[in-house]
């Protein structure tokens, strides 16, 4: 099939490259030269697992190609995915500016019968929007489909090539049939392929992405009362996770969760619900919780030390919102690290992708170690931020030679607490017993 991707970022650019990988011949479209030349070479501009792999296969295969021309690639496509940016407007609401500059820049286009295909999170209604925004510039047939995607960073390849679902909205039969032929090769059974309207599929990524905020959320919640109470939250995690009702999946507690979904996702549902006139209080907390649990790590290192932190130095470990990815967008290490700054301390940090990024983010504010255990060198305490899985088996005799004092603050509960205790350190954990 013949496909045009309308926006190189991370969704645009897993999705152009693994539409590739089956054999269809695919243009992706970007206004930014750089990118575009980068992207040619086969430089993948993001850190993602395998996809630089993927992205090399495709373009020595010639089914892959990137450009700035956008009317050639809408005249040589059927099937036209946005992949566009949809920012936090500053009011909750999803700013759809891009997309529908895009859609009006489209219109002009249309040669033959298109799909028209958002793949950006957007809210209920903007199937329409789009619609609104093509019709009076065009007398040729189109669809408009929404097709949310579900890609995890660090796992964004795998989750395009062999998802859990498919979900197409459209009340075209043309469109659905010719999005069903799109999707089959990446699924066991065709029930996986969820078709539905286009209205139901836009709530549909913001309600899944919400329900799994709020798992987190909930698990952070209990995590505050056990420290209170005196329990171990890894033994409820345990606990609930094996009720299958519930699982055992995005139950971890830690300090927040971040990245370019769930904060703006959550904040938008909100807002679209507003909108509808009713107040969805449930995601309204899940949202206010978690960006308290941002920085929870912070009062705890502030009670160790006395309630004074000036001068003291703190190593980081782990930068990016999650591991296996160079994301920094909303990290819950920006909001800890931030914090520390305020009350006077400094900061070494050491992520193992996302130091690019996050130099963008911190400038000459933080200092930037070549290893983790550079940053641990004269450092007054370990602060975990990231779950790397480099960091979860450490020298922990090297620790003891490095660190001032033998103490570590883990926002994401990376080891356990009678392991360390055996090592003879202080560990504050998340929702578990201080050692």
């Amino acid at each position: 099939m013949k496909i045009a991707v309308v926006g190189t970022g991370y969704v645009g650019l897993v999705t152009g490259v693994c539409l590739a990988e089956t054999g269809n011949n695919v243009i992706c479209v970007d206004i930014d030269d750089a990118k575009i030349e980068k992207l040619r070479n086969g430089q993948v501009p993001i850190y993602e697992p395998h996809l630089d792999v993927y992205l090399e296969r495709n373009i020595k295969g010639g089914r892959i190609e990137f450009t700035k021309d956008l009317k050639a690639a809408v005249e040589a496509s059927q099937l036209i995915f946005f992949a566009l940016p949809t920012p936090d407007g500053g009011d909750g609401a999803a700013d759809l500016s891009f997309v529908l500059k895009a859609a009006a820049e489209v219109a002009g286009y249309i040669n033959d019968y298109k799909v028209i295909i958002n793949k950006s999170t957007v809210p209920v209604g903007t199937a329409e929007k789009v619609k609104a925004a093509i019709a009076p510039h065009t007398s040729i047939e189109f669809d408009v489909v929404s097709n949310p995607e579900f890609l995890r960073e660090g796992f964004a390849v795998e989750d395009f090539m062999k998802p859990d679902r498919v979900v197409i909205g459209s009340s075209s039969d043309k469109a659905r049939e010719l999005m069903t032929e799109l999707y089959l090769p990446y699924v066991n059974d065709k029930e996986q392929i969820i078709l539905m309207d286009e209205r139901s599929a836009e709530l549909t990524k913001y309600a899944a992405n919400s329900f799994l905020a709020m798992k987190i959320t909930f698990m952070n919640e209990m995590a505050r009362l056990c420290e209170l109470a005196g329990a171990d939250v890894d033994a409820i995690r345990h606990g609930i996770g094996t009720d299958n009702r519930i699982g055992p999946r995005f139950l971890f507690p830690g300090i927040g969760y971040g990245g370019s979904c769930f904060p703006k996702d959550v904040k938008a549902l909100v807002k679209s619900a507003e909108e509808h006139g009713y107040t969805f209080s449930l995601i309204k907390a899940v949202h206010i919780v978690n960006e308290e649990q941002k920085t929870a790590l912070v009062p705890k290192i502030s009670k160790h030390f006395g309630g004074d932190l000036t001068g003291k130095t703190f190593a980081v470990w782990g930068l990016a919102f999650k591991p296996e990815t160079d994301d920094m967008r909303e990290a819950p290490s920006i909001y800890t690290i931030n914090a520390l700054l305020a009350k006077g301390a400094k900061v070494v940090a050491f992520d193992p992708e996302a130091t690019e990024t996050a130099g963008k983010v911190f400038g000459n504010t933080i200092t930037f170690a070549n290893n983790q255990y550079e940053a641990t060198e004269g450092a007054d305490a370990l602060i975990i931020c990231t779950e790397w899985a480099a960091f979860k088996k450490p020298d922990f005799a090297l620790l003891s030679e490095k660190l001032v004092n033998k103490v570590i603050f883990d926002g994401r509960n990376l080891f356990a607490p009678e392991k360390v205790k055996k090592e003879g350190f202080a560990y504050i954990s998340i929702g578990r017993p201080t050692v």
